[in-house]
């Protein structure tokens, strides 16, 4: 009768299939985080694109340190190693503070500062009639990329050299160029209306409040895990405490 009471009062208060389903949904958030930081490396190598070595380092230590603590967590819960659980605690305690506190403060610098640097670096290409073959290789891909045509002036900042992907095939966001609209341009030729300058910048400042959306939802979902492995320690030390009471046949009925 006694060890069907334990049974019973363990199920009914213990967070360790929670725990571990969290953890789980966790570990399948951060494999594939790391799978797509993989693909995005991989492409900025191919493209020459350059991106400092240390933003690329840290994405990787913590994601898969983080998939790595819940493998740790999940065994806590599974063996009941309170060891385990109090690893992951405390790595949770520090990645969550560590992020949360990051995001807010580092969120002026991120949506201003960076926002404001790459606008000047492509207002320094114009104008565009002379700039760099670098520069037109990256404002091809810009102009493709979001459907826009040149920065400021739209297809007006290339002169008579008006590059192909400028060229418009959707109705709605076409100019149509006709006689002396652009001297040596094609006449008739169908070219993307809106210029690429606020566009790109609209798009990265949207890029970038997602980014730090994802950050602190991430250091929220992180603060949750770590509450739920400190109240499953208390129930895991709570369980052990009364087994070895039970077994030492010192039981008091109410005691647990």
């Amino acid at each position: 009768m006694q060890r069907s009471a334990v049974v019973v009062v363990a199920d009914k208060t213990s967070l360790k299939r929670p725990f571990i389903f969290a953890n789980a949904v966790h570990m399948a958030l951060c494999f594939f985080m790391l799978t797509m930081t993989v693909a995005w490396h991989r492409d900025l190598i191919q493209t020459g694109k350059l991106v400092s070595n240390v933003s690329v380092v840290i994405m990787y230590v913590v994601e898969i340190g983080s998939l790595l603590l819940s493998v740790l967590g999940v065994v806590g819960a599974c063996t009941g190693k309170r060891w385990c659980l109090i690893l992951y605690a405390t790595g949770m305690a520090a990645a969550s503070q560590t992020i949360i506190v990051r995001t807010a403060l580092s969120y002026q610098d991120v949506y201003e500062k960076r926002v404001l640097r790459e606008e000047s670096k492509l207002l320094s290409m114009m104008p565009l009639t002379g700039t760099s073959k670098a520069n037109r290789t990256l404002l091809y891909s810009i102009q493709k990329e979001f459907e826009c045509c040149g920065l400021i002036e739209g297809y007006k900042d290339w002169g008579s050299s008006i590059p192909a992907s400028c060229n418009c095939h959707y109705p709605g966001k076409c100019i149509r160029l006709r006689g002396s609209a652009t001297l040596g341009a094609p006449k008739n030729q169908y070219v993307y209306q809106e210029p690429c300058l606020p566009v790109y910048v609209s798009e990265l400042k949207l890029a970038f409040s997602l980014a730090m959306a994802v950050q602190f939802g991430s250091g929220v979902f992180w603060v949750v895990l770590l509450i739920m492995s400190i109240k499953l320690m208390g129930q895991i030390k709570r369980k052990q405490e009364f087994i070895a009471l039970l077994q030492s046949n010192r039981y008091i009925p109410g005691a647990f």
